[in-house]
């Protein structure tokens, strides 16, 4: 009995699409409904029979409004129809009907996966430091190092949600450009005391900042010669103590080294090492003069000084006191004493570094008896 009811072409959601005729190749054929070309939703939406035989999807690919068959079409070979099945009889599944049991293995590929759709949150449970986690048994990937050859190439930005990358806590907009506030934690210097020292050992405040205990420090002689501190002491992260004994005169860089390799020396040479001035001129009475004469030129001569002053006492009223470079004068009347007498002063000299010598001198007056001669 001959079937009663609506054909499969009679449904409102199917599209009958104009029969192909072959021609002994496998395509591409154009697809067209009613002569006009037609673009199918998808391969497997079209249901395709020919001689008889409804062909699986797998058989032939679409391409935009052409169909390529996997073996050339004979053309006594005939198409008895070839169908779209439309929305209602083909349908998307509905929300949160798709469980991870329907999906095969391996079905989800990189194409798949929609850009900006991969972030932290959904690669933390496995990524942890340098390693990927997880179980071979469970079907994860199993415990591995990852290296920097694992890496290449594979991540690109379009797979990225922006602001997954984070540099000291600042998101970094992928494609972007910015400035990335880095914490500078190398050590500085900022000052020395003192800054002018004797050949002898000598302890040097260093302040600055970020000092860690106990840094390496170096004194680095314009000629080039390295020569280590003594000792060290950590005050804090912005003071430290190094002692010197350095016994060649210069100037010299100073180089604060932390533990972790950071370092910082100063811009200048601002440690000067230089001898203090030295008297040549004996401490003492520098002489016993008629309270009456002059004294005639008294020298007080100090190496390496470039300036002199009187710094306790005073010379006797009437004398000059002169200073200049390596000596030092006195001169002239003394008119302060009727009678003997000896006054006392004392003479700092001081070198072109500020460093200083000082001496304790004395002058004694005499007086003969009035109206008689007197012989000093």
């Amino acid at each position: 009995m001959a079937y009663i009811g609506r054909g499969v072409d009679k449904i409102s959601n199917i599209e009958v699409l104009d029969n192909i005729t072959f021609t002994n190749t496998a395509g591409p054929y154009n697809l067209t409904k009613d002569s006009t070309a037609f673009v199918p939703a998808a391969s497997n939406a079209l249901v395709i029979s020919i001689d008889g035989i409804v062909q699986s999807p797998s058989s032939y690919t679409v391409s935009v409004a052409t169909i390529t068959f996997d073996t050339s079409m004979a053309s006594t070979s005939t198409m008895n129809f070839i169908y779209q099945i439309g929305a209602g009889v083909v349908t998307a599944p509905s929300d949160d009907s798709v469980t991870t049991a329907k999906i095969a293995a391996l079905s989800v590929t990189t194409p798949k996966i929609a850009d900006n759709n991969v972030t932290y949150g959904k690669m933390q449970a496995l990524v942890t430091g340098n390693r990927v986690l997880g179980g071979a048994a469970a079907g994860n990937v199993s415990e591995v190092q990852v290296s920097n050859d694992m890496l290449a190439g594979s991540i690109a930005n379009a797979k990225l949600a922006n602001d997954t990358i984070t540099v000291n806590s600042q998101a970094i907009a992928l494609g972007g450009s910015g400035t990335i506030d880095v914490a500078d934690t190398k050590p500085t210097i900022s000052s020395l005391t003192p800054s002018v020292i004797t050949n002898s050992a000598t302890a040097v405040v260093i302040a600055g900042g970020n000092f860690v205990s106990v840094p390496q420090v170096e004194a680095i002689n314009t000629s080039g010669a390295i020569v280590a501190a003594d000792s060290v002491s950590f005050t804090s992260a912005t003071s430290i103590s190094a002692t010197f004994t350095l016994p060649v005169d210069g100037t010299y860089f100073v180089r604060v080294e932390n533990n972790d390799g950071t370092a910082v020396r100063t811009s200048t040479a601002d440690l000067t090492v230089s001898d203090n001035p030295v008297w040549v001129t004996a401490s003492g009475s520098l002489g016993t003069f008629a309270g009456g004469s002059s004294v005639g030129t008294i020298n007080l001569v100090c190496t390496d000084a470039t300036s002199f002053a009187v710094t306790t006492g005073a010379v006797t009223a009437g004398l000059t006191f002169t200073t200049g470079v390596g000596t030092a004068t006195i001169t002239g009347t003394q008119t302060a004493h009727t009678s003997a007498a000896t006054d006392s002063f004392t003479v700092t000299a001081t070198d072109a570094e500020g460093q200083t010598a000082a001496r304790a001198f004395t002058i004694t007056y005499s007086f003969g008896a009035t109206g008689s001669g007197q012989f000093n």
